[in-house]
C-alpha cells in the first residue's frame, strides 16, 4: 500500500506538455485550450501552427499557448512540437476535441501501470444520431480490442517513449496510424473510459457512411502497400469534393 501511494506521488509531479498541430482553427481553438489554464495543474501546451490564414495563432496566443509554426504536416508539426517540449509526458490533441475534466490524473496513473507503452481517450463525438453512435461504437471496439486508437482520441505516452520510436513518422497521411503501429510493438495501449470529445463535422460534411468507407479504403490502401503521397492526394480530392 505504501508502495501505491509512493508511485502515485511520484506520478503527480510529472510534467504534462500538450501538442496542438493547427491549420485554420479559428473556431475550436479557443476551447481545446480552455480547460487547460484552468485550476492549479496547469501543464506545457505548444499549439504548432501549419499556416493559417485564419485567426487560429492570434487566438492561441490569447489563450496563453506557445506557439510555433512549422510546415509540412501535421506529423512535422507536432514533431516540431515535441522538439522543444520539456515534459516528460507527452499528449497529443487534435484541435477539434475536448478533453475531458481531471485529464491529467488519468494521464499519469496510466503511464505509470507496468506494461503499458502509451494511452488514449474513449471516442465521442459531439452530435448524436444513430449513425455517429455506431461511428463511436466502432472506433472504440478497434481502440480497445485491436489497441488502435487514432490522433482524435488524444494519444498520450512518455516522452521517453515518444523519441525512443523516433516520433511521427514524416507521413502526409497515416502518420497517428503507424505511430500507433510501433508503439503498441513496445507495450500495452491503455484506453481511458473517460471520453474525449471530437467533434462530427466530418462525418456532418460528406454523411456517415461515406466517411467510414473512405477511412477503410485509405486503411486497406495502406495495408497494400500504396504510397501515403499518392493516398494523401486522393483523400484531400475527396474532401474538395465533398465542399471542404
Amino acid at each position: 500500500m505504501i508502495e501505491t501511494h509512493q508511485r502515485f506521488a511520484a506520478a503527480a509531479l510529472e510534467k504534462i506538455t500538450v501538442i496542438i498541430p493547427t491549420l485554420n482553427e479559428a473556431a475550436h481553438i479557443p476551447a481545446a485550450l480552455d480547460l487547460f489554464f484552468r485550476g492549479p495543474d496547469v501543464p506545457e501546451v505548444i499549439v504548432v501552427d501549419g499556416g493559417s490564414t485564419d485567426q487560429t495563432v492570434d487566438k492561441a496566443r490569447a489563450c496563453g499557448a506557445q506557439v510555433l509554426m512549422a510546415s509540412g504536416g501535421r506529423a512535422e508539426q507536432m514533431n516540431a512540437g515535441a522538439r522543444v517540449a520539456t515534459g516528460s509526458l507527452f499528449l497529443f490533441l487534435h484541435a477539434d476535441t475536448l478533453l475531458p475534466a481531471g485529464f491529467q490524473c488519468a494521464v499519469r496513473e496510466t503511464l505509470w501501470l507496468a506494461g503499458v507503452a502509451g494511452g488514449a481517450f474513449q471516442f465521442r463525438l459531439d452530435r448524436s444520431t444513430a449513425g455517429l453512435r455506431l461511428v463511436e461504437k466502432m472506433t472504440n471496439w478497434r481502440a480497445r480490442r485491436l489497441q488502435l486508437p487514432y490522433g482524435d482520441q488524444a494519444l498520450f505516452m512518455r516522452a521517453a517513449m515518444f523519441r525512443e520510436i523516433g516520433g511521427f513518422p514524416a507521413m502526409p497521411i497515416m502518420e497517428d496510424f503507424e505511430f500507433v503501429r510501433r508503439l503498441r510493438r513496445r507495450g500495452r495501449i491503455c484506453i481511458v473510459p473517460e471520453p474525449a470529445i471530437t467533434s462530427a463535422r466530418r462525418w456532418q460534411m460528406r454523411g456517415v457512411f461515406k466517411t467510414a468507407l473512405l477511412n477503410q479504403i485509405i486503411i486497406a490502401a495502406y495495408y497494400l502497400g500504396i504510397p501515403p503521397s499518392l493516398l494523401a492526394r486522393w483523400y484531400r480530392g475527396r474532401q474538395i469534393a465533398a465542399g471542404r
